[in-house]
């Protein structure tokens, strides 16, 4: 999906052109992300999935301006609302972060000061990114940890964060991301530490209090089940790049790319019990190894003698693609 630098839609929230990313090791520069182009529109869900190494973190990150050397943006352009933001200063994009990009990450006491009250906490950032007086903030916060769910919120705003189970940590966090009411939020495993049923709530929460707010979110997970269940589209991550984008349930029903049927498949039917679960055999190749052509060939069962030399691009249009070269050969 090529888009040039004067196309900016303006229906789009979110537009990034080939995203690049790279970590710096001794004398070499090692490629993380590999030239993604995604959008998102207003008020969209975007679910990014993927197995752990395919970049989806690192490009939750780099969207957000939280990249940290030795890793570093190399290339592409992210714009906001229009505005590019890949290329501003340090103060600019932790100014634009609170109040335009929120943030919800997996473990939530990365996210909360255990020396500080969680009210105090959200007082804080309401006020660093709208001008209320101590008593309005305080009374937004408290409206705040109402709508995410904590019970008894008048009485636990003044508790700290170890007082938490790690369910109501993360309602906090997500309360706290909500202050300045962003137009993005991007939320990063938000549910990998949590029970299962703990789970389904907090997906549940954050669709709804997106759709409350008219918040864009981008779902970074490993769950095809969190995906179906809170994800208006999908961008399945193999190795840094985008390898199939589109509606969810589209891809879901039919995937196209074989990295995505096996996603698909190696989830258990719930109408049958099968003599085994199903694997993708091999694993993702690592970080700086320098492969031609496919580089989910050596695991594909379908690869042709077209994928050991070129890189195959997403052929598709803007709504459902696929970067395969089957993909080629069935237009």
């Amino acid at each position: 999906i090529e888009m040039s630098g004067e196309d900016f839609s303006g229906d789009k929230l979110l537009e990034v052109r080939d995203l690049r990313v790279a970590v710096d090791v001794r004398d070499r520069c090692l490629p993380i992300i590999k030239g993604v182009n995604l959008s998102l529109s207003p008020g969209e869900t975007l679910g990014v999935v993927g197995e752990s190494g395919a970049g989806k973190s690192v490009f939750g990150g780099a969207v957000a301006g939280l990249l940290e050397p030795p890793i570093r943006k190399t290339g592409g352009e992210v714009y906001l609302n229009g505005q590019r933001i890949d290329n501003l200063s340090g103060d600019q994009m932790r100014r634009l972060r609170g109040a335009s990009i929120g943030m919800v990450f997996q473990d939530p006491l990365t996210s909360l000061d255990p020396l500080f009250s969680v009210g105090d906490q959200l007082i804080e950032t309401i006020r660093t990114h709208k001008d209320m007086s101590r008593v309005n903030a305080r009374a937004r916060a408290l409206d705040l940890l109402k709508a995410t769910g904590i019970p008894a919120a008048e009485q636990r705003i003044d508790d700290y964060p170890h007082q938490f189970s790690g369910g109501m940590r993360q309602r906090v966090v997500l309360a706290l991301a909500l202050c300045a009411d962003p137009k993005l939020l991007i939320a990063d495993e938000p549910t990998t530490a949590l029970d299962v049923s703990v789970q389904a709530q907090i997906i549940g929460l954050l669709a709804r209090l997106c759709r409350e707010h008219g918040t864009s979110v981008i779902l970074i997970t490993h769950d095809m089940g969190v995906i179906a269940e809170a994800c208006d589209n999908v961008a399945v991550m193999y190795a840094g790049r985008v390898v199939e984008y589109g509606p969810t349930r589209d891809i879901i029903r039919n995937p196209r790319h074989p990295y995505t049927r096996g996603l698909m498949a190696s989830i258990p039917p719930l109408h049958e019990r099968p003599a085994r679960l199903q694997q993708i055999d091999g694993a993702m190749p690592r970080v700086g190894l320098d492969i031609s052509g496919c580089e989910f060939r050596a695991r594909c069962p379908m690869a042709l003698d077209k994928c050991a030399d070129d890189v195959p691009w997403l052929i598709g249009d803007d709504k459902r693609s696929s970067a395969c070269w089957l993909e080629e050969e069935a237009v």
